[in-house]
């Protein structure tokens, strides 16, 4: 019989085969994924923009790499149950979730605790673009600017209410407000279309769509814009002035829209995720179709956007205690 020695080696050797078999397997996995359907979680309802980019996102990913990405929308706190959901998935690839700053950026000044952690519990895949908003009111309000905005709002104090389906709307209303000085309330809502149906039904008197589901009812006629958020102006609102050069200098926001997958996915399946949402956002067409649906491309890596979250996060978690929002 072997003495010890020699059983001790042999079982090294057998466990270093089983070990060597199970990365190749692993590997092999990640290099053939996905070999079943994929779920794409979003944070807000259908008809938002980011389910609006996620269903072509999700439709596209299946033409390339055949198999079903399905989407699934999980709404409400301001996208973190989506959140959540997807950082205690298996880091697997088959659990992905695409997401803005609600959840990465805002969520952790906004609420006192949160069951993730937006930098350790996520594998950032790829920035995928930005969505703009703007300040919007119901045509029937004699409001057709900023400034007669505020002058509404203060000769009539706590009559006029604003709705938010999400950070950007409600981080923009809270810094018109303190900025200015005016009395207006906040109504929440889990995601941005029902708010807009309200701006419309005269319900609430001002919100800050995005421009996927907002620029149509600007075209329709039912609502007014009167200000955009963003520094720069977007030619879809010709002669729409922005906060900054109105109200509120320096004031400059925009949403950005990005993919995630749980800590820990295998770098082979960030790989193939990355090459195939590359090669997508390069395409003219589609960027066109992201474009008319409200989003602009702006393509980061996976290194690239792993550096642009923390950077985000920082910036927004200034925007909030400047603005004096309290964590709930």
């Amino acid at each position: 019989m072997p003495g010890f020695g020699s059983r001790l080696s042999i079982l090294r050797g057998l466990l270093g085969c089983a070990l060597l078999v199970a990365a190749s397997a692993s590997t092999a996995d990640a290099q053939t994924y996905p070999t079943r359907p994929v779920t794409l979680i979003i944070p807000f309802g259908a008809g938002s923009a980011t389910d609006t980019a996620a269903r072509r996102i999700a439709s596209n990913l299946q033409a390339a790499l055949g198999q079903s990405f399905v989407v699934e929308n999980r709404t409400g706190a301001n996208g973190l149950l989506a959140a959540t959901a997807v950082a205690r998935a298996p880091g697997d690839g088959y659990t992905l979730l695409i997401t803005t700053n609600s959840t990465h950026s805002a969520a952790p000044a906004l609420y006192k605790n949160i069951s993730y952690d937006p930098i350790k519990d996520f594998t950032p895949i790829a920035r995928l673009g930005v969505v703009r908003s703007f300040l919007a009111v119901n045509p029937n309000l004699p409001i057709r600017t900023p400034q007669e905005l505020v002058a509404y709002a203060k000769a009539n104090p706590g009559k006029l209410s604003y709705g938010s389906g999400n950070t950007t709307g409600q981080v923009s209303g809270e810094a018109l407000k303190r900025r200015t000085g005016i009395d207006i309330t906040r109504v929440a809502y889990r995601t941005n279309p029902p708010a807009l149906t309200d701006l419309i039904a005269g319900h609430i008197g001002a919100m800050f769509p995005d421009f996927t589901t907002g620029i149509p009812q600007v075209r329709a006629q039912t609502i007014r814009p009167i200000a955009q958020i963003t520094k720069d102006k977007s030619p879809q609102l010709p002669g729409v002035p922005t906060l900054d050069e109105t109200l509120m200098p320096g004031f400059d926001i925009i949403a950005w829209v990005g993919m995630f997958a749980p800590a820990n996915t295998p770098p082979e399946v960030v790989r193939a995720l990355v090459r195939e949402l590359e090669k997508m956002t390069a395409q003219a067409d589609i960027r066109e179709q992201f474009a008319t649906n409200g989003m602009e491309v702006q393509w980061g890596g996976s290194e690239q956007f792993t550096d642009y979250v923390k950077t985000e996060l920082t910036k927004w978690t200034s925007l909030i205690k400047e603005v004096g929002i309290e964590p709930e």
